[in-house]
């Protein structure tokens, strides 16, 4: 582990733009809407709300990006884990379908954002791949392709060889290629957003952390350890990061750890047989795994666990054998930046919106997948908040919070069950 620096945004804070020059709520402002959250989804409602003429105000309890995204690995994804048909059978064949066309669109719709704003974030639209580890790892792979492809979305299964020449590695049966994705630095993105919203208008105070929700007269108070926020309208965009728990929103996610490494730039001749489509992976694994390539060449290898304690060298030792394993010709690369943060979970394995006292929305839970779903759904609750949308048209139904069943037992057991699979694991 010699030269490998963890930090809490790794790579990303070393190659990121600067974000906007901004200071910290001290004072009582008023609003129109008051978002809680300066991550993707508060950022996309925050950017939506002030082009349309709203006035805004973000309070954040750290900087632009602290959370989810900033030590995410930027893969922008198109629907979520679970297939079509689960999606249906929980949210209904209605709002199912909503959902499902949404999140299909969701890709396209950000890197549109991205051009419309000039956004400096690296981004690449080379799509992603899935891929199969096995014969079992194929046929879910070949299930997925079916039901993908029932709806229309652009996919397509890869046979091994197919796969090989698109990833650079035997280790594959297959992959499902999806072209709707890509990738993005996702703390460059979210800054972007921030400096997009701030051109169109929106204030954003950063080290004012959220401490409490009050009614007044017909309004609400949101309270920061220095100042105070009056608005008609509150959207808690902190998805499991949330420093006040007022309404219990934290009770819905079980925290997923998960880790990100980057190597060393590779050369240029090493490039011609990693990654060499520039698609970012996933597999199939017992345990989630990640590659991509980022602007530099660096190989970057994300899975689930904490760099952290003990678990720092385990995770760090199976990095290195997941390196050599798929991509041998490299040998021992250098591991130069590490990372790493939490993934909110939820039981159905898809986001909410909810409504934890009128005026007031929450949305969050996006299972690992939130840069493209976040700016999906930041965006539509402003267009509900300005009139444009009827609640009907969300992405998801209103709901009730639903707490996770046995929250810290479960968070427990994925970080100690990934050391497990770790160490075990000889790829």
């Amino acid at each position: 582990m010699v030269g490998l620096k963890v930090t809490p945004r790794g790579l990303w804070e070393m190659t990121a733009p600067p974000a906007p020059s901004l200071a910290a709520l001290a004072q009582t402002v008023q609003a129109d809407v008051a978002i809680v959250g300066a991550g993707v989804t508060g950022l996309s409602a925050a950017l939506e709300l002030a082009r349309h003429g709203a006035n805004v105000v973000v309070v954040e309890a750290a900087d632009v990006g602290s959370g989810a995204i900033g030590r995410s690995s930027g893969l922008v994804n198109a629907g979520m884990w679970i297939s079509p048909e689960q999606v249906r059978s929980i949210l209904g064949r209605d709002h199912g379908d909503r959902l499902l066309h949404a999140l299909g669109e969701a890709p396209r719709d950000l890197f549109a954002l991205i051009d419309r704003h000039g956004i400096a974030c690296d981004h690449e639209r080379a799509g992603t791949l899935q891929c199969a580890v096995g014969a079992s790892g194929l046929k879910a792979m070949e299930a997925r392709a079916r039901s993908w492809a029932e709806i229309g979305a652009d996919v397509e299964l890869l046979d091994a060889e197919q796969t090989q020449v698109r990833v650079g590695s035997a280790c594959y049966r297959g992959a499902l290629l999806d072209r709707r994705t890509g990738t993005v630095q996702p703390l460059a993105y979210v800054r972007g957003l921030a400096s997009a919203a701030v051109a169109a208008g929106a204030l954003i105070f950063v080290n004012s952390p959220a401490i409490g929700f009050e009614p007044v007269s017909n309004r609400w108070r949101v309270r920061t350890t220095a100042g105070e926020v009056i608005a008609d309208r509150v959207l808690i965009a902190t998805d499991t990061y949330a420093m006040s728990d007022d309404f219990d929103l934290r009770s819905e996610f079980v925290n997923l750890p998960y880790f990100n490494i980057a190597t060393r730039p590779l050369t240029q001749g090493e490039l011609t047989s990693v990654l060499p489509s520039r698609q970012a992976i996933t597999d199939t694994r017992k345990v989630l795994s990640s590659y991509r390539l980022d602007r530099d060449g660096r190989l970057i290898i994300g899975s689930v666990g904490a760099l952290s304690g003990a678990g720092r060298s385990t995770h760090v030792a199976w990095a290195n054998r997941a390196i050599n394993r798929l991509f041998p010709h490299l040998g021992q690369v250098s591991l130069d930046f590490g990372w790493y943060g939490a993934i909110g979970m939820t039981d159905i394995h898809l986001p909410a919106i909810h409504e934890p006292a009128p005026g007031i929305l929450s949305a969050g839970g996006y299972n690992g997948r939130g840069i493209a779903a976040g700016t999906l759904f930041g965006r539509s609750i402003a267009e509900y908040f300005l009139g444009r949308r009827h609640a009907r048209e969300l992405p998801v139904p209103i709901s009730l919070v639903r707490r996770a069943r046995h929250k810290y037992v479960r968070g427990i057991f994925y970080e100690w069950g990934a050391r497990v699979v770790h160490v075990a694991d000889r790829f």
